[in-house]
């Protein structure tokens, strides 16, 4: 990682620098509510150093001296890590369209700075991923090349059965797994690519495909572990959930769709094995309050053709498939509150970018953080998950919280998020590696696609 620094002279206050500017070598951050991510009470009136783009000290307003550092007052103001999204679809949309046509450096570059843009420091792209461009971008996203940019975490290609790839989908480039010796091949494929997790799909369809059988899946499992690599799992389906934490699965990289004892008994049994929330469809399709009247955080970054589509679509209106969504969102929201009552460590999804359409990236880790409140987590509970916990599950071990030694990603909020959730799309400023982000300078280029693309 690259950082800038320059000389700055002792005492100076500044209230953020935009990206391309030259960060001071040292900058303390006092007055906020400090928010910190390791579920503990806020630290009100907070102090916190950044050096070279990572904290280095974090405590109350006064409780040490940083001689010659420049000064930043965020009084009035709350900071929380920045936010980290487990399960997205990069590079795939664009505006109106979505497909392979548009996977492209420049538009996943587009999409990692929306990320930023609403306070999300990484997003790990779920299995979609072809060709070396995207490792290569998520290298040079880590150096420091794109300073604007989220962290682009791709698991390469996906692990797929036959009956889930098709050229208009997401899965056209995935791995076929027909045989145990093809599966442990595609795994060994993806060893050198660095990734941390494999991704593969375990899943009916609701009937309409075959899925992986057992024995392929479980030689993807263990290859896998032999290579010291987890494996992330779209599987929502029960019995399917089950046969997989028997497997030894790491991470299901949705919620499943129903919970009973015996998954829960199953969970205890794999205490490693985590999920991924990834609630938004069935809770848009019955509440999108933000869509009419359109958030201002939409306005700014979505083309209002995107936006009327979203609208004709979301909330149902059919009183048969709004039943059927409602149904299927308390399904979700009652097993989630299930699994975390008995410790199943749950991080957050947006399953955005997803074949789907119209999940506003960036603005869809917000809603999911609504998502989670109103299955029964508290706003603490929730920005823990979205930050340590989600950090935790990739591996990230340099983000999720604002403590010493890691990389100073946060957000500056205007308001409390514990109070309310929804506060914490009332930001302020975004800063990556200890640099704010120029926000006006993405948002006056969020919008500049060709109507109709």
């Amino acid at each position: 990682m690259r950082y800038f620094p320059s000389l700055v002279l002792a005492g100076l206050a500044i209230a953020g620098r935009p990206v391309g500017a030259q960060p001071p070598r040292a900058t303390l951050f006092e007055g906020a509510r400090l928010i910190a991510g390791d579920g503990r009470a806020p630290i009100e009136n907070s102090a916190f150093l950044v050096e070279n783009g990572r904290f280095t000290r974090v405590g109350k307003k006064g409780e040490f001296q940083a001689g010659g550092a420049a000064r930043v007052d965020l009084s009035g103001k709350t900071v929380i890590p920045a936010l980290i999204d487990g399960h997205s679809h990069i590079g795939y949309m664009r505006n109106l369209t979505s497909g392979a046509q548009n996977y492209t450096r420049e538009n996943i570059l587009d999409h990692m700075r929306r990320f930023a843009y609403f306070g999300v420091a990484a997003s790990q792209s779920m299995g979609t991923d072809f060709g070396e461009m995207p490792f290569q971008l998520r290298d040079e996203i880590l150096a420091g090349k794109y300073p604007d940019a989220a962290r682009f975490l791709t698991a390469g290609r996906g692990l797929s059965p036959l009956s889930e790839i098709a050229p208009d989908n997401m899965r056209q480039a995935a791995f076929p797994v027909t045989t145990v010796a093809g599966a442990r091949a595609s795994v060994q494929e993806l060893v050198p690519r660095r990734v941390k997790l494999i991704k593969t799909w375990v899943d009916t369809r609701g009937g309409a495909v075959k899925p992986l059988s057992p024995d392929l899946y479980r030689a993807i499992i263990d290859e896998a572990h032999k290579n010291n690599l987890r494996v992330a799992v779209h599987a929502t389906e029960l019995e399917q959930a089950k046969d997989l934490l028997r497997a030894g699965i790491d991470i299901f990289a949705h919620m499943i769709s129903e919970v009973d004892d015996e998954l829960v008994d199953l969970f205890k049994q794999h205490p490693n094995t985590t999920v991924l929330s990834a609630l938004g469809g069935p809770r848009r399709a019955v509440y999108a309050p933000w869509l009419n009247p359109v958030h201002p955080l939409i306005a700014e970054t979505v083309r209002p053709e995107q936006i009327a589509r979203l609208q004709q679509r979301f909330p149902l209106k059919d009183p048969a498939p709004l039943v059927r969504s409602a149904a299927s969102w308390e399904r979700l929201a009652h097993g989630v509150a299930k699994l975390t009552a008995v410790g199943v460590k749950i991080g957050v999804g947006t399953d955005g970018g997803g074949q789907q359409g119209d999940q506003f990236l960036g603005w869809t880790m917000h809603t999911e953080l609504e998502n989670l409140v109103a299955a029964g987590l508290t706003p603490a509970q929730v920005i823990v998950a979205a930050t340590r916990t989600t950090a935790e599950i990739l591996g990230l071990d340099d983000l999720g919280m604002v403590t010493a030694g890691k990389s100073a990603d946060f957000v500056v909020l205007d308001a409390n998020p514990l109070d309310d959730i929804t506060n914490s799309r009332k930001i302020s400023s975004v800063y990556l590696r200890g640099v704010m982000i120029d926000r006006a300078r993405l948002r006056a280029g969020f919008l500049n696609v060709p109507a109709g693309n």
